[in-house]
């Protein structure tokens, strides 16, 4: 097996090799203003217990990557499902991507993916492309005519893109190392799988949104489809994975509790002249979309309280020797 996809060599492989500008501490540098834009324009979950267990998972998926710079994990206040890393390991995981997430597995697999990117050096590998992008275009001031201003207009278009988005190779490569790193972390890879097949579902608004979101990812079919061959090629079976915790449902309900608890004080003190309908429900009632949220959370704390807090196991079924 080649070690680039040898699982027990991860942290002593050449990933992240090849033509960059780039050192380590500028590439930290260079992550680090750009953190400062991020929170300069959004708002973070500042609530310890939800940025504590997200940093927890974070930094352990992180010491089971080939990452060579140290991490630093938040949690944006936001409703749009997406995670993102910059250079230098400054990573954000939106709170709209927690919720969206049905076990901790899949929230996992998301932020592996994300890890996977810095370790394979994607952002300064394009900003370096950008560059020599520029430099072959100085030679184009000394030729005349339409070939000239073709060249020129192609180089002036391909430049913004490489900081767009990564080229198809990286998400592949990034989808590949993510699977790794989750496996190794001790989570289920195919949650990851699982997840991204749901942007390929149509019908439903949460899915509408899914989608959206992740345009910068693209999960089309060809890639759910290599990253099942490379789970099954690369990744032995084991009897146990690690698929959801008592504690990703709690900090499921807290999130909830306190997106509802910020809409009704905004809705209370933000715009004084608009009225504000609160709805009390019986117990044994369920009804409309208003209150799904509410319920849903009461019946999160509930599985809390009867949970004894150990992680759920999912097991392989046996394979059938004929």
């Amino acid at each position: 097996m080649a070690a680039k996809y040898d699982v027990s060599q991860i942290g002593h492989r050449n990933v992240g090799s090849g033509l960059d500008f780039y050192s380590l501490d500028r590439e930290i540098a260079l992550g680090h203003q750009l953190a400062i834009e991020v929170e300069q324009s959004c708002k973070l979950v500042t609530d310890p217990i939800v940025t504590e267990y997200i940093n927890r998972i974070g930094q352990n998926l992180v010491r089971n990557s080939d990452a060579r710079v140290p991490f630093t994990i938040k949690v944006l206040d936001t409703d749009e499902v997406n995670a993102f890393a910059l250079p230098g390991g400054f990573f954000y995981v939106n709170s709209g991507l927690i919720l969206a997430a049905d076990d901790e597995a899949e929230l996992a697999g998301v932020m592996a993916h994300e890890i996977a990117h810095v370790a394979a050096r994607h952002a300064t590998k394009n900003m370096t492309r950008a560059q020599i992008w520029n430099m072959a275009s100085i030679p184009l001031i000394f030729v005349g005519g339409p070939a000239a201003y073709i060249i020129s207009e192609v180089a002036s278009i391909a430049i913004p893109m490489t900081y767009l988005k990564f080229s198809r190779d990286a998400e592949r490569e990034a989808d590949l190392l993510g699977l790794e790193y989750d496996y190794a972390a001790g989570y289920d890879p195919h949650a990851f799988v699982e997840f991204f097949e749901k942007l390929n579902l149509d019908g439903t608004r949460k899915h509408s949104a899914l989608a959206k979101a992740f345009a910068t990812h693209p999960m089309n079919a060809d890639r759910i489809k290599a990253a099942q061959d490379e789970i099954r090629k690369y990744l032995p079976d084991r009897p146990e994975y690690l698929v959801n915790t008592s504690e990703f449902e709690s900090v499921k309900a807290r999130l909830i509790s306190l997106e509802s608890g910020r809409r009704l004080g905004g809705a209370r003190g933000g715009d004084g002249n608009r009225p504000v309908l609160l709805r009390r429900t019986s117990p044994s009632t369920s009804s409309s979309d208003g209150d799904s949220s509410q319920s849903s959370s009461q019946s999160q704390s509930s599985d809390q309280q009867n949970d004894d807090g150990r992680p759920t196991l999912k097991r392989n079924p046996t394979p059938d020797p004929n």
